[in-house]
Parts: structure tokens; sequence; C-alpha cells
């Protein structure tokens, strides 16, 4: 099998290998020696209107669709965070152009590598679909291991096995995948369960291959739809879009397109999570309800108040209104999604009893509950799988890291009901995912603010979900 060394250092930009873009190119890298952190001072209530950035997790895998055309690929609504700009900085390593951000230009007529470079494939596990669209596009890939966590490390076989079944010869190491095919062919894929970006990569690879392609058990999350809109755009076939159950007819080629990306329903729930948990009244606007239709009713059950109409939803709770404890557990869309597991249990520790939080989604994802405890939560982690918050519990501000994307998104909520103040440090996780988490925040009322700390206190290195 055929294997191409390092020598994607020679297309990659000037930040390719260095760590300025991991702050984007808009925003202004710490003073050597430093890094970000949130500073927060909690009981403040949240008030006004916010609109919802693009989906990260739509743009991503959209991005990665760039490689299948020769034309360029136009794409608005791209949220301004960190993944979106590694993204953009490995489709320049792999010899294409990236123009803009939030609204975007992608052209990979010149691309030529099927080589993912390493320091930038690491930083998040999204670069697992870009494995669907070099097959396609060149026929091989090679790409690190995504970095980080070992949150669904079983979805990635599930990819594999798909890709295989298309014809990919895949070897696996325990730094890089490399895989090769002459033509993937259609073939009836089926998944043991539901898996996001295992739904995508099959997407990405059946797209160009020859004859059809059937997946059961599909993923069914707006982002996976969205990416399913994009390739019909595109040129692609695809019917069942929505249901458990895609079909894919291959075709020869696919040219440009103009898409806008999806709103990022996460995002919607994480900022509707916050109003419940802080108090306040917030219209969230740019967002469609239906997205978050389980969480909208768990947000009822507990106390909030929830109105919506077309494209916007509004939740709130009165300061008095005290907040019930209301069992969750998490599934595939259009279940509870597991990417809002852990700030609904930030959430739960203002809850008056006890809720059991049950994670059927991922095998190892309570890591924010060792945090959640220094700030005065009463969590017990019972085996993988379920978490028993012992409510309400008197927060108070101090001193967190951040472990990864979601688990800050917790502590935000959690620091916005704590007496006092509160530093998150690694705060880099959260703007990998939240477009000005802080700045939307303060916005609407709450005493937040990105500060410069000393990094000696700060935990070493940059891992990733």
């Amino acid at each position: 099998m055929r294997r191409r060394g390092s020598g994607w250092l020679a297309h990659a930009g000037p930040d390719a290998a260095g760590g300025d873009c991991l702050y984007g190119k808009d925003v202004t890298p710490p003073a050597p020696g430093h890094d970000f952190a949130l500073r927060i001072t909690g009981r403040s209530q949240l008030a006004g209107e916010l609109c919802i950035s693009g989906s990260k997790n739509a743009a991503l895998p959209e991005m990665a669709a760039a490689l299948l055309t020769s034309e360029p690929l136009h794409l608005s609504n791209v949220p301004r965070v960190i993944d979106t700009e590694v993204m953009a900085q490995i489709l320049s390593g792999l010899g294409g152009r990236s123009e803009g951000e939030g609204s975007m230009v992608l052209r990979m007529a010149n691309a030529r590598g099927a080589d993912v470079p390493d320091e930038l494939g690491r930083r998040m596990r999204a670069t697992i679909v870009l494995l669907g669209a070099l097959l396609g596009r060149f026929g091989q890939a090679r790409l690190p291991r995504p970095g980080g966590d070992d949150i669904g490390a079983r979805r990635v076989e599930q990819h594999l096995r798909g890709l295989r079944q298309m014809g990919a010869r895949i070897e696996e190491t325990a730094t890089e995948i490399v895989a090769e095919v002459d033509r993937l062919r259609g073939e009836r894929i089926v998944f043991d369960l539901p898996t996001v970006t295992g739904t995508e990569n099959i997407l990405l690879a059946a797209v160009l291959a020859e004859g059809r392609t059937e997946i059961f058990n599909a993923a069914r999350e707006p982002h996976v739809q969205d990416l399913c809109v994009l390739l019909g755009k595109m040129g692609a076939r695809i019917e069942g879009i929505g249901t458990e159950r895609l079909v894919v007819d291959g075709v020869r080629e696919l040219g440009g397109a103009e898409h806008t990306v999806i709103a990022d329903y996460l995002e919607a729930g994480t900022y509707a999570i916050a109003v419940a948990a802080a108090g306040g009244e917030l219209r969230i606007e740019c967002s469609r309800p239906e997205d978050l239709n389980v969480l909208l009713l768990k947000l009822e059950l507990a106390g909030a108040h929830v109105e919506s109409g077309d494209g916007w939803f509004q939740v709130g709770r009165r300061p008095r209104t005290r907040i019930k404890p209301i069992d969750m557990s998490t599934w595939t869309f259009p279940g509870f999604p597991t990417d809002l597991q852990a700030q609904y249990m930030a959430l739960m520790t203002q809850a008056d009893g006890e809720t059991v939080i049950s994670e059927y989604v991922h095998e190892n994802r309570f890591q924010h509950v060792t945090q959640l405890a220094k700030m005065g939560a009463g969590i017990t982690v019972e085996g993988r799988l379920h978490a028993v918050v012992h409510g309400p519990c008197r927060l108070r501000g101090t001193e967190v890291t951040i472990p990864d994307i979601r688990s800050g998104a917790a502590l935000v909520i959690a620091a916005l009901c704590a007496e006092g103040e509160s530093l998150l440090r690694n705060s880099w996780h959260v703007e990998r995912g939240y477009e000005d988490m802080a700045g939307k925040l303060a916005s609407v009322g709450a005493r937040i603010e990105k500060v410069q700390v000393d990094t000696e206190r700060s935990a070493p290195g940059h891992t990733y979900e």
C-alpha cells in the first residue's frame, strides 16, 4: 500500500504546523507564556435575543465535500470557530484554497495530496470524515488517528467496515489510517448503531461510487440531513433524507454549489439550558425549534416556560420558580442529544431533588463531573452509563479546567449559577465549537469575559475530543 510520507508540508500554509490557527484568523493569540480563560461572576439573569450561528457539525463534513469536485464550493453561515479554521488549513495542506470566513469559497481543483497533515489532523475527531471524500476523489487516503479522548471509539470501526465493504483496502496502525481503492462500489451498509460521522463518511464515499449504496440505520441528525442537501445541489442522487435508510446512486462527477449551513441546534440548546438554569428570558432566533423537541419538553417539565414559532423559540424561568428534577437519557436524533448531556447535568444541579442521567450514545462522557464537583456539585457516577445528580447544589465560584467542548459549556452554565467568581481554564475548547460564546452571553446580561492567564497553571499541551 502506498505511503506518501510527510510531503504534505510543502503544500501547507505558514500556520499549518504551528499553533496560531488554534485561535482563528480573526482572534489575537495570547502573549507568550499565557493562554485564554473565561472569567464568570455568577447570579446574573439572562434577558434578550440571540441569533444562533451555523452548525460546526454540518460545516466540517460540508467543507470536506469540496474535495469531491473541481468546481468552487460556496458555503455561507460557516461558524467562526477553531474547528472550521483547522479544516480550512487541512484543505489548504492538501493543495486546495480556502477563501473567506463566515462566507467561504473552497477551491479544490488543484488538490493533489491525499495525506492529511498530522499536526492538524489530530486536533479534532471530525478529521475522520475526510477518509470517504479522499477515497472518492483520489482513490487513496492517509490520515492520522483523530486525537483526544476515546468517547465513541468503536464508531470509527463502523466507518472502516463500511468502506471495506465498498472495496477499500485499509491498514491501521496506532497512529494512522491508510486506505486505497481502484474505484469504490456501491454496497449494502448496515450500522449496528446509528453513527453521525460514519453515515457522513459513507455518504461522501458513495456519491462517486459505482452503483447503488444503501445505508441502513443511518443517523438522522439535522447536520446529516444538511450534508445530504448540499450533496444533492452538487449533483448527487440521494433518497431517504431524514430517515434511517439512505439510498445513494453514484454519479461520475459532481459540480460546485452554493449552500447555507444549517443553524447549530446544539448551540441553541446550550443557551436554552443556560437561561433555564440562571433564570430570565431568552428569545433564540435563527434556529428551528423542531430540532430540539425532546430538550424543550424536558425544560418545560423542569419548570421553564417555552414558546416557539417559525425559526425561533423562547425559553424563560422566573427566579422563584424551582427547578424540578427530570431524569434524562441520551439517544440519537430525534432523541436527547449526547452533546447537550453535560449542559443538562449542570442545570440539574439546581433541581430540587435527585436526577438520573443516562448516557447511551458514548461510553466515556462524564468527564465534566469532576470539574462540576469542584464547584460544589453532588454527583455520583454509577458505572459507564449513569450519573445521579443530588440537587439542589449550592455552587461556588472557583478555578476549573475545561476538558472538552461540551464540558466547557456545562461549566459555563454552572458558573452562571454559582456564587462569586469562576475561572475556566482551557477556554479554547469552547472556542472550537461555539462562535463567540462569551460575547453572546455578555450581550444578554451575563458577567463573563475572556482573559489571559499564566499557562504554567493550565493543563499542558492541547488535546482534542
